[in-house]
């Protein structure tokens, strides 16, 4: 059942970059100056003709953009029900959707003047295209990493340091994303003057959910122009992987008021829905606040953060982006979840059956569309985002499913 929402989406966030009871501004004082400076620019940079033809420009130029929408025939005929289209993300350059917000802010910061880039990363992707976008702006860029991702990723580190990049691994916690977060927010601290911090989720303080969302609604728009082009009507289901949901929110974000369009987000079940062994913070999360941002967290009752695990680098973050949490209580967006061995699954079946070897964390998407799709009546259509290419992820899968070192 599709519940029609009583907010109007354009007007989330709010002025304080709040959706409904999540989001908001939790950071030090001495980034408020900042986070002004970047909320004020923004807005008028949208406004802006020539910075919109530029970002155009740049994501069709650069990117590769506009993006197929591509039939899964076999796919579709071995499940036998809905017909299955990817949004293909997965051929942008650097091979992600990451790209999209990344050329957006880095147009950001040069309008701003700052010439150091700092980001973070789990999988890479967000990574290597602040590093391609850095070395084509002329930025000087430093990417945040944990140590267990550059071991996982080992592949995407190494082209980061192509693009002149400077990759610093981080050893606290868990060593993975939440920590790299953590560590680019402290030098954010200590060089706000000259720094400009490329966020690559919709997670953070505002106005970075609102931003990274804008920047990456192009997914949706064009898969709409798409579907209607190819089948002549709206999609029945949409469905992304989230981890801090920028991919799944640029699908979703212009098919919201189609009351007919149901929506599903798929995290990170991890080894199962239990303590430490999972991402999916609808399963077990509460409200907090994390990095920056109130919303739904993995935590203790004492308000401690719990380790997480996924297989995929991406989506291994213990909270959620601010605005799926709002949609999800106003019963507009669904979410479950798709464990590491269902991931490895379809990891494998698409790539057998489609000749596309998909990302670890677009796999989680496509690991319910395996589900879901011989659930529906074959004149249903089923869209499935394909947030990103697994080449960076063959090496470690094929550790996981005992094939040994490449």
């Amino acid at each position: 059942m599709i519940t029609k929402m009583s907010t109007d989406r354009s007007a989330l966030p709010d002025e304080s970059g709040h959706f409904g009871s999540y989001g908001g501004l939790y950071v030090p004082e001495t980034l408020m100056t900042a986070l002004q400076e970047l909320s004020e620019t923004y807005a008028e940079a949208k406004k802006d003709p020539a910075y919109v033809e530029q970002l155009n420009w740049h994501l069709k130029e650069f990117a590769g953009r506009p993006t197929e929408l591509y039939f899964a025939e076999r796919m579709t005929e071995s499940l036998g029900g809905a017909k299955i289209y990817f949004k293909r993300e997965d051929l942008l350059h650097t091979g992600a959707h990451k790209i999209n917000n990344v050329i957006g802010q880095a147009l950001l910061a040069l309008r701003m003047g700052k010439k150091r880039i700092i980001a973070e990363t789990g999988a890479g992707q967000h990574g290597i295209a602040t590093a391609a976008a850095c070395a084509k702006f002329g930025l000087e860029c430093v990417i945040y990493m944990g140590r267990v991702d550059m071991e996982r990723q080992a592949l995407n580190v190494y082209r980061m340091r192509l693009c002149g990049a400077e990759v610093r691994p981080v050893d606290a916690g868990q060593k993975t994303l939440k920590e790299a977060v953590s560590e680019a927010m402290r030098d954010w601290v200590t060089n706000v003057r000259n720094t400009h911090y490329i966020l690559g989720s919709a997670l953070g303080s505002h106005p970075y959910p609102m931003m990274v969302r804008d920047f990456h609604r192009i997914i949706g728009q064009e898969a709409k122009s798409q579907i209607f082009e190819k089948e002549g009507r709206l999609p029945d289901e949409l469905c992304a992987c989230v981890g801090g949901g920028s991919n799944a929110i640029g699908l979703f974000y212009d098919f919201l008021e189609d009351e007919s369009v149901q929506m599903i987000g798929v995290e990170a079940g991890g080894r199962g829905i239990e303590q430490g062994e999972h991402a999916a913070r609808f399963q077990g999360g509460k409200l907090g606040v994390l990095q920056g941002t109130k919303t739904y967290v993995l935590q203790n009752e004492d308000g401690q953060i719990e380790l997480t695990h996924s297989v995929s680098a991406g989506l291994d973050y213990a909270a959620i982006g601010p605005e799926h949490a709002f949609y999800r209580d106003a019963g507009r967006i669904d979410y479950t979840y798709a464990t590491d061995e269902e991931v490895l699954e379809a990891f494998q079946k698409c790539s057998q059956i489609e000749g596309i070897i998909p990302a670890l964390e677009s796999a989680h998407a496509i690991a319910y569309a395996l589900k879901r799709a011989p659930e529906m009546e074959k004149d249903s259509i089923l869209l499935v985002n394909m947030s990103g290419r697994g080449d960076k992820d063959v090496q470690q899968a094929a550790k996981l499913l005992g094939e040994g070192d490449l």
